[in-house]
């Protein structure tokens, strides 16, 4: 009678054939694979910050979650620059590049995220995620006067069609009455594009390796977020459920999140490839938060978010 195989050969045995797929992958299926995956963690962050944020869950405050959140986020870029044999790369910065980074870390993630989990912590998941995915957008906007870079027509029409939809999402499809479900919500949620933006605005002229930088602004943000804390006088030890969703924040939202995407990028042929799946997020977001946070998901809310993608979609057609 052959032996009976035990869960650590079957464990083993699928772990093996996983790499031999990998292996005999070409590197535009591999790109598309590692893009999903990255796709599929950053929608899942709605549901991550709410859970966090709200008194009905772990009821973390804003800062405290984002200090935490860059502290491990901090730590696996840290890993992975250590692994990867880029750690050296630091004693090459000038003076000027830990400046840069200092000032990026400000934007993102501090201000940013300050912003945007404040932002989270008075609306619904459902409301917050669409209204931040503007950014783009944003981005068109402050590029003209710091860039000196032209407003086109489709890029005038492309931000009244998102326009729409920030309008549905906020007014729960009461467009005509302009009554805000929360105007400080809907304010907070929709400027956060603007640090956002900033951030890979000025990130043009940063030459330093993106992981590295990545790495430097996370550091800062700490820096950052410490000193309120500390002033404040909450520097306070989380309870172990709290401790397991920042963990959550900072490495599937932030920093290993990023690393996947960066491989997708890279193995991709050309970025287009890759970078359309982004727009996937706002609508498997709304079935986390279906599924995670039984929000009941406005029909406003979905029609909102297709006027706000379709509006970024339309802005980079080529036609």
């Amino acid at each position: 009678m052959a032996a009976a195989i035990s869960r650590r050969d079957i464990e083993t045995r699928f772990a093996e054939c996983c790499f031999v797929v990998l292996a005999e992958m070409g590197n535009q299926k591999k790109a598309y694979l590692y893009a999903c995956v990255a796709v599929l963690f950053w929608s899942t962050s709605a549901s991550a910050f709410k859970i966090c944020l709200s008194p009905e869950h772990l009821n973390v405050p804003v800062l405290p979650l984002l200090f935490g959140a860059s502290i491990v986020s901090s730590i696996a870029l840290f890993v992975y620059l250590l692994f990867s044999r880029k750690l050296g790369l630091l004693k090459s910065l000038s003076r000027q590049d830990f400046l840069r980074s200092a000032l990026l870390g400000f934007l993102s993630p501090f201000l940013y995220y300050t912003v945007l989990f404040k932002a989270y912590s008075i609306l619904r998941a459902q409301e917050a995620q669409p209204l931040n995915f503007v950014w783009p957008l944003t981005l068109v906007l402050l590029s003209a006067p710091i860039l000196k870079q032209k407003i086109k027509r489709r890029d005038i029409l492309a931000i009244l069609i998102s326009f729409v939809g920030v309008l549905v999402i906020s007014t729960e499809g009461r467009i005509s009455s302009f009554k805000l479900t929360d105007p400080l919500g809907v304010a907070l949620a929709t400027g956060s594009s603007i640090p956002w933006a900033l951030y890979w605005i000025y990130n043009v002229k940063d030459k330093q390796d993106v992981v590295v930088r990545l790495f430097l602004n996370f550091v800062f943000a700490s820096a950052y977020v410490f000193l309120p804390l500390l002033l404040l006088g909450e520097l306070k030890t989380p309870t172990l459920k709290g401790a397991l969703g920042i963990t959550y924040v900072g490495l599937f939202e932030m920093g290993i999140t990023f690393l996947i995407w960066l491989k997708a990028l890279k193995l991709s042929e050309t970025t287009a490839h890759v970078t359309n799946l982004i727009y996937l997020v706002p609508f498997v977001s709304v079935v986390v938060i279906y599924f995670v946070l039984s929000e009941d998901i406005l029909p406003s809310t979905i029609v909102g978010a297709i006027f706000i993608v379709g509006g970024i979609i339309f802005q980079k057609l080529r036609i």
